[in-house]
């Protein structure tokens, strides 16, 4: 890998976009992808002492008897875990398997090494601390008293690939008995990210939210979410239609879960093909190869096309592109632009959470952090941004509406929007007074493991 990716660094005179094509597309085989998870230490996580334990004194403060005192505190105290113990940086990725990447229903197990990656990304992005926990049961009900049960070990969870609809009971049961952060990325992190890139796509197209004519192909987790926080950015509930497999979310349709009624719609139509006709913005959540080109070519002008189906979206960027230049196009790829990465949002959502012990991810502090997003995307990007990706320039345009997932802001920006937020909403348990202070302080926090994870890169 090491070897493929310095070879594209040579690459000279190409345009930037082929330039990073070139740099991100190097096929990912089978037997590079086991070599990578397996040489060396097995996974991609460990656990790592942070105090000195080198001594016999520091063994006997480490564990006994040393350890009966902070033991008696907490008793005494419960939130005193908080001063004594790792509870307040960690967080617990949690996952039944029934729903992992785009591989379907493959078990708990088989769903470990995405579950180790989540933690991976927490700790590099965000140094957040993670135990992944993967629970073999697949009755709600059960998963609920599980985590509810583990919640004490927590300052937060994030709940991993859990299929609907039961995800959405499995949430919202937690945050209610829970006082800890409580948050399912599949559902919050793509909205949060969609909806940054929606507000700077609407921008650049002078196009306003409140007329914007949606149509949502797909009606799981993602896509409730997403539409939820469309609605509350300002697009009308009545100019939405959510297509699922059996065609168009209408009035005449019997086979109905509370879900889907939300986004019923009156209109007297039945396939995605005619929801289509006339719309401002197609959001994929599906499968491949459900907007063909003759449909996109009956969408409104200027267009927005986020097409995030993974590994391939609904419409390719080929075909995309070759049927209209009028559009903004986002797909959940890396090889292409305005990539919808939910790296962007769950570090440091959880970061800014943890930071002010706040005791759930309200949407208020969803909002923040899509408006941060946004904003970051229209100022001037950092020379480290543009050498990581092999640029000589990256402005705020159609192919440039969100930020990049190494840009340095983000844990600055993104975790202070949501720390105040939780603040303003009254969810915090602490208060951050110097606000500067605390956007430095995120940013040192980080250094070490940015430094750790480049010279991993470079072996």
């Amino acid at each position: 890998m090491g070897k493929t990716l310095n070879s594209a660094y040579q690459f000279s005179l190409k345009p930037d976009l082929e330039i990073h094509k070139a740099l991100i597309m190097q096929k990912v085989t089978k037997e590079e992808a086991l070599l990578y998870h397996s040489r060396g230490r097995h996974g991609k996580v460990e656990v790592i002492p942070t105090k000195p334990y080198c001594t016999q004194y520091d063994l006997s403060m480490a564990y006994t008897p040393g350890v009966a005192y902070p033991c008696l505190e907490i008793e005494k105290k419960p939130d005193d875990a908080y001063e004594y113990t790792a509870k307040g940086n960690l967080v617990a990725v949690i996952s039944n398997g029934t729903a992992v990447l785009g591989l379907g229903d493959i078990g708990a197990l088989a769903g470990k090494p995405v579950m180790e990656g989540k933690g991976l990304l927490f700790k590099v992005f965000a140094d957040v601390d993670v135990f992944d926990i993967e629970v073999d049961e697949k009755d709600p009900e059960k998963l609920i008293e599980i985590c509810a049960k583990i919640a004490p070990t927590f300052g937060g969870i994030n709940l991993e690939d859990i299929k609907a609809p039961e995800c959405f009971e499995v949430e919202t049961r937690l945050k209610e008995m829970l006082d800890i952060p409580v948050f399912h990325d599949d559902q919050h992190g793509t909205a949060i990210i969609s909806s940054a890139g929606l507000l700077n796509a609407l921008e650049i197209l002078g196009k306003k939210a409140s007329d914007l004519k949606v149509v949502v192909c797909g009606a799981g987790a993602a896509a409730n979410s997403c539409t939820r926080l469309y609605v509350a950015l300002g697009v009308r509930k009545e100019n939405i239609v959510m297509v699922d497999s059996k065609g168009v979310i209408n009035s005449k349709r019997t086979d109905l879960n509370k879900y889907k009624k939300e986004w019923v719609t009156d209109r007297n139509i039945n396939t995605l093909a005619e929801a289509v006709k006339g719309s401002d913005m197609f959001l994929g959540l599906s499968v491949a190869n459900m907007l063909t080109k003759e449909m996109l070519s009956t969408m409104a002008p200027n267009p927005i096309v986020f097409a995030m189906a993974n590994p391939v979206p609904e419409i390719s960027y080929e075909d995309a592109m070759s049927t209209r230049d009028d559009l903004i196009f986002s797909t959940g790829r890396s090889d292409y632009p305005n990539q919808i990465n939910n790296v962007l949002g769950f570090p440091f959502i959880f970061r800014g959470a943890l930071d002010v012990r706040a005791t759930t991810i309200n949407e208020e502090m969803k909002l923040a952090a899509t408006k941060a997003l946004a904003a970051i995307a229209k100022e001037k990007v950092p020379q480290s941004v543009l050498k990581a990706y092999n640029l000589e320039k990256l402005e705020f345009g159609k192919e440039y509406i969100i930020p990049k997932p190494v840009d340095p802001r983000l844990i600055s920006r993104v975790a202070s929007a949501v720390a105040q937020a939780a603040i303003e909403t009254g969810v915090a348990r602490l208060r951050i007074d110097d606000w500067d202070a605390y956007r430095k302080s995120l940013n040192r926090r980080t250094a070490e493991h940015i430094h750790r994870i480049a010279k991993i890169c470079c072996l």
